[in-house]
């Protein structure tokens, strides 16, 4: 007999059900959410053939954990599950949910999603905490704007050595005004030192990296982009064509057919937003800045011609996309044509 198992993982705890080939309830419980606690329970049953369970935050360390105990276990992109557990169950609980994942276990019917490595998730996290950092400086820089603009002052830029020394000068003789902007000086120069460590990091990571050295022989792609695309692809060999990166970063067009009606709007935008976002800058950099005759460049100025700008740099980040697997895949450098 074959047996199947799901589980429902939350934080604390993670609900368990067994069933056999014929939907037979064999067993179900919970656990603590960790991997040898789940481990131990599933080998307190019959061996099951398949073990499945949604995308969350526990997700990659509950995957590689269970893969390394040697479970059989599959992660299950969570819209949809939830699309087909609503129809399987009445109530929604935390028992129902895992009873309705392993149903789809034992049918079939689920499309299993690439859980990307431990070492791909902790360059993802640096890059957010990057993007983090630099967003609360900005936000440090307008409210720091804001102060001083009452008394009629308009910094200048915000990265120049002359936006402290001129926003200090409104501050002279204004108690209240200068406390203030002192605090928010020190905390943006904390950030400043952290975004710049991180800055060190993440070119020492892209030395070290082959693939990132062959992915920013591109025009456009920097340190960032080319660590931000290898972290989110992770394994290239998971997509059967380099064209199909461009739906899994949200680049393609969406479409809707349903009997006579058949449209095309904008982009999906599913998938990572911080790829696409990158991919998007890359691609502004070598319309705006890239002085190389460029075959690539010229196909997207001519979309730029007899459309709008936007929809070249769109265009021209999906090809960037496709051309960045090509390269993780075949291991090859950049040809300028």
């Amino acid at each position: 007999m074959v047996y199947f198992a799901g589980l429902d993982v939350s934080m604390e705890e993670t609900h368990i059900c067994v069933l056999d080939r014929e939907g037979a309830l064999i067993r179900e419980g919970k656990t603590v959410t960790f991997t040898k606690a789940i481990s131990v329970f599933l080998a307190g049953g019959p061996k099951c053939k398949g073990v499945v369970f949604e995308t969350g935050r526990m997700a990659p360390m509950l995957f590689h954990g269970l893969v390394e105990l040697g479970i059989s276990v599959r992660c299950i992109e969570s819209r949809q599950a939830y699309q087909a557990l609503k129809s399987l169950a009445g109530h929604k609980t935390d028992r129902n949910d895992a009873r309705g994942l392993t149903h789809l276990a034992r049918t079939g019917f689920y499309k299993p999603t690439h859980v990307k490595s431990l070492s791909a998730h902790a360059v993802r996290l640096l890059i957010a905490a990057r993007k983090k950092l630099v967003g609360q400086r900005v936000t440090i820089d307008n409210q720091i704007r804001g102060l001083v603009v009452v008394f009629g002052v308009r910094l200048p830029r915000t990265l120049s050595p002359a936006f402290k020394d001129a926003a200090l000068a409104v501050s002279d003789g204004v108690p209240g005004l200068h406390a203030a902007l002192c605090g928010l000086f020190a905390a943006r120069e904390a950030i400043l030192t952290a975004v710049a460590a991180i800055d060190v990091d993440i070119k020492k990571m892209t030395r070290k990296s082959k693939t990132c050295q062959r992915l920013m022989t591109v025009p456009g792609v920097g340190p960032i982009t080319a660590l931000a695309f290898a972290a989110a692809i992770d394994d290239p060999r998971r997509f059967g064509k380099s064209r199909d990166v461009g739906a899994y970063l949200g680049l393609v067009p969406k479409r809707h057919q349903s009997g006579e009606i058949d449209y095309s709007g904008g982009i999906s935008k599913r998938g990572d937003v911080k790829v696409r976002t990158l991919l998007y800058e890359a691609a502004n950099v070598m319309l705006t800045r890239c002085t190389a005759p460029l075959k690539l460049k010229s196909w997207a100025l001519a979309i730029a011609a007899r459309s709008t700008m936007r929809k070249a740099r769109v265009a021209l980040a999906r090809r960037l996309a496709i051309i960045l697997h090509a390269i993780m895949r075949d291991q090859t450098n950049f040809k300028a044509t």
